[in-house]
């Protein structure tokens, strides 16, 4: 199974640099074991505010159980806190995607989907049928890199490539749900420990 788990760390006032940087040197050799072990999927940046120490992981585990084992593992789990979501195939997951043609930005996107009240189903379906093909499509072009179901009806979680915010936005709009749908969009920066820079990815 996998799971988003969003980890902030606050670093106890008066705790000496050199301390800081042994952690954070452990946490990264660490990172490494566990992408080896397939338990991290990915890491990123999302939007900091000033003297804000966050990042976003994608990981994988058996169940909840075995993710708090490797989440208590991490050397700097002694200064954070992490918010674990757990995250269901998609049907429309491309699982693996195309690479873009050109240097792009990383997104991850949160959908929640109400179809208005008296909405016949059959447009419901034909709707659904036509975001199933445009999703196949932005995979394809290297746009779409990964879709699951978040907790909570109709609700899913995105991971796009784009030139920009402007671009993510286009898409968000090309998509035949898009008319039902409050998408929040979070650019993100490569983490140094992301296990994609070592596979080259």
């Amino acid at each position: 199974m996998e799971y988003l788990v969003t980890m902030t760390t606050h670093v106890p006032d008066g705790t000496p640099e050199a301390a800081v940087d042994d952690v954070r040197a452990r946490e990264a050799a660490h990172s490494r074991e566990l992408a080896a072990q397939g338990h991290l999927l990915r890491l990123w940046r999302p939007p900091l505010q000033r003297g804000e120490w966050r990042s976003l992981g994608l990981f994988a585990a058996a169940d909840a159980a075995q993710l708090e084992e490797v989440l208590a593992s991490m050397p700097l789990r002694v200064w954070r806190t992490d918010e674990v979501t757990p995250l269901s195939q998609h049907p429309n997951d491309p699982a693996v995607a195309t690479e873009a043609d050109e240097p792009a930005t990383e997104f991850l996107t949160t959908f929640s989907v109400t179809v208005p009240e008296g909405t016949p189903v059959q447009a419901v379906g034909d709707t659904e049928v036509r975001e199933a093909g445009r999703a196949r499509e932005l995979a394809r072009q290297g746009h779409l890199v990964r879709l699951w179901r978040l907790p909570g009806e109709g609700r899913a979680l995105g991971l796009w490539r784009a030139r920009d915010k402007a671009e993510m936005q286009a898409i968000v709009a090309s998509l035949p749900l898009n008319a039902w749908m409050a998408t929040e969009i979070t650019p993100l920066t490569r983490h140094p420990s992301d296990p994609a820079l070592a596979s080259g990815r």
